[in-house]
């Protein structure tokens, strides 16, 4: 058997696309010489890794188990590509929102003062983007606000996180101490569902409510604060992300009859990921 990169080159690309001529222009090669290759590797493993409908190639079975296995040998093709070059190590990295905006950028600075050459590249979504980019490998790492369920992701404990209930200073649950009934009543504004932060309240807070009154979903906690302030509702998010406010008085935090919100963050990646020295360098500065 003689598997080339450029074949399995090939097949990454054809798989990402759904067709040879989207590869072809994205590989600098013809389409003849696309197929030529995708073909001369389905005939070496004696299996199809595509069904062919109409004009469309869609993975199959045998091209879904090959997919993550050629990309980690693709991967480590380039690090000894990249071995002697000053950009060797570039990083993609995917956070979900709390994580990303309010913990990574420390972490990331002091990685850039050790290595100011090496690209790193900062993606933030929700936690349910995270982990699809992490799934597809279209990122190295993955930091997220609540479990993972993907069996082929490796999920590890990282640090805890503690999400508060905040309010307008003047708003009307604030003027009386607190019970689940009035926390029941009040008008709530969440992330989205597909979010860490609401996937992990619907488990830690309301399920301690029988009906909570959802006014209305934001897709970022800058818009949440800035609707709480406003008078709009109340919310609940993590320390970290409302503890200038509360200290400017522009916020106040909402005592609870709850025990404190405590919730774990984690790191993710693809069971099949091949962990660089680039990678296990910035995993260090995560810890």
């Amino acid at each position: 058997m003689h598997i080339t990169l450029r074949q399995l080159e090939v097949f990454t690309e054809v798989l990402k696309s759904g067709s040879t001529t989207q590869a072809s222009a994205t590989l600098a090669l013809s389409q003849s010489a696309v197929s030529a290759a995708l073909s001369d590797l389905e005939n070496q493993l004696a299996v199809k890794l595509f069904d062919r409908v109409g004009k469309r190639l869609v993975v199959n079975e045998h091209g879904r188990l090959l997919y993550p296995r050629a990309m980690a040998l693709l991967e480590q093709a380039g690090e000894i590509e990249q071995l002697f070059h000053d950009g060797a190590g570039a990083l993609r990295i995917a956070a979900s929102t709390t994580i990303g905006n309010y913990i990574l950028p420390r972490m990331i600075a002091a990685y850039r003062r050790d290595f100011p050459e090496m690209p790193l590249d900062l993606n933030v979504g929700n936690s349910a983007d995270v982990i699809a980019a992490v799934a597809d490998f279209r990122v190295d790492l993955g930091l997220i606000e609540g479990p993972c369920y993907m069996p082929e992701l490796l999920t590890q404990s990282w640090m805890q996180d503690e999400l508060i209930v905040f309010a307008a200073p003047d708003h009307p649950v604030l003027q009386a101490p607190v019970t689940l009934e009035a926390l029941a009543a009040a008008p709530w504004i969440l992330r989205e569902k597909g979010s860490g932060t609401r996937e992990v309240l619907e488990h830690l807070l309301f399920s301690h409510l029988p009906h909570f009154n959802l006014i209305m979903e934001l897709g970022n906690s800058e818009a949440i604060k800035h609707a709480v302030r406003y008078g709009i509702g109340i919310s609940c998010l993590s320390r970290r992300v409302v503890e200038e406010q509360i200290e400017a008085g522009i916020l106040r935090e909402v005592v609870t009859p709850l025990p404190p919100l405590m919730r774990t963050l984690y790191l993710i990646h693809h069971r099949q990921k091949h962990i660089s020295q680039a990678l296990s360098r910035f995993l260090s500065y995560c810890r």
